[in-house]
């Protein structure tokens, strides 16, 4: 029964990524560029436009390249401008050379904001026109992850974006941490923080900071074990938010303590830790509750951390299927190579 369950994720990971693909194979620029230029996006893209004169490859025009660029099944810089050059041939417009620096040089002048708000803009629209019975239980889950992405060994990745100081130098690329906020409901990235591998306030604790405001009253966060910390919970708890967590490897479960409410079930409380993060100021710190009420619960293999007190409300079973939709921020994570 081991072995079938964790090959059913691989299974429907499979299918999943056979479905981008086909999907992928049907969009080409064009397709984003009228999308990027649709009533419901032309407003905020406008806002986030750097200035520019007139190119051979305007931000919009150059945006919708790199989307389709992404997506396609060669992914080559070379593949992108040609297409794009096909396309000018079919509107009537002059073509331009195929060399591909001109597309490169537009693309690193993409600002990185704009990407993001046009993410965060496009799930607001998913949000508008998600049914609410896509929703759990009524309330909207977001899951949350980390990953990290190579870059192109350029000076200015380098600087912005070291390698890691495992590698020696000029034999590594510029490593980038994301963590990003995904709707269970509709699968659309809600927010995304970026920045360096490593550094102070680099890693996926500080970058999820910078996400907070993506959470509400109501909604549930569902992350895995590297985000049960005593000052995120209380930041939760602060807002409104309830979450289900993995327990931390380093923390000790002993389910002979707290209030218990069935075989390894109870409600326990958190001490607020004696040291005070370097990140946090004083007053900050005080701010905090010095004890934090919490239910470690175990299902199957893993231990459970949540903010669902009450068994008849929440039974064990219910924490258990919750915990298994983080696995679609796996895939949801995944490049669609």
């Amino acid at each position: 029964m081991a072995t079938q369950s964790k090959a059913r994720p691989v299974r429907q990971q499979r299918r999943v990524k056979t479905q981008v693909q086909k999907v992928a194979k049907q969009v080409d620029s064009m397709v984003f560029f009228n999308l990027l230029t649709s009533p419901q996006l032309l407003e905020p893209l406008e806002r986030l436009l750097p200035e520019f004169r007139e190119r051979l490859y305007p931000p919009t025009e150059t945006l919708a390249m790199f989307l389709g660029q992404v997506l396609s099944t060669d992914g080559s810089c070379q593949n992108a401008v040609n297409e794009a050059l096909v396309n000018r041939v079919l509107s009537g417009l002059s073509v331009g050379s195929a060399n591909t620096a001109a597309y490169c040089e537009a693309r690193q002048r993409l600002p990185q904001e704009m990407a993001r708000e046009l993410a965060r803009q496009t799930s607001t629209l998913l949000d508008a026109h998600t049914p609410r019975r896509w929703g759990w239980r009524g309330r909207h889950v977001k899951l949350v992850d980390g990953t990290t992405i190579q870059m192109p060994d350029t000076a200015a990745n380098q600087e912005q974006f070291p390698q890691h100081e495992g590698q020696k130098s000029g034999a590594g690329f510029p490593i980038s941490r994301l963590v990003g906020v995904i709707s269970l409901a509709h699968g659309g990235v809600l927010d995304v923080a970026m920045g360096p591998y490593q550094g102070k306030g680099t890693g996926e604790h500080g970058l999820f900071r910078e996400l907070l405001g993506c959470f509400g009253a109501g909604d549930v966060m569902v992350a895995d074990s590297y985000y049960p910390s005593y000052f995120l919970i209380a930041a939760l708890l602060k807002r409104g938010v309830d979450f289900l967590f993995e327990q931390h490897g380093a923390r000790n479960t002993d389910f002979r303590t707290g209030e218990k409410l069935g075989s390894c079930d109870h409600v326990v409380n958190w001490s607020k830790p004696q040291a005070r993060p370097e990140w946090m100021t004083e007053h900050e710190y005080d701010g905090y509750p010095d004890e934090l009420t919490v239910r470690e619960t175990k299902v199957r293999s893993k231990v459970l951390v949540g903010s669902f007190l009450k068994p008849r409300e929440m039974s064990k079973l219910a924490l258990g299927k919750l915990f298994v939709q983080r696995w679609h921020v796996e895939l949801d994570l995944d490049y669609p190579s």
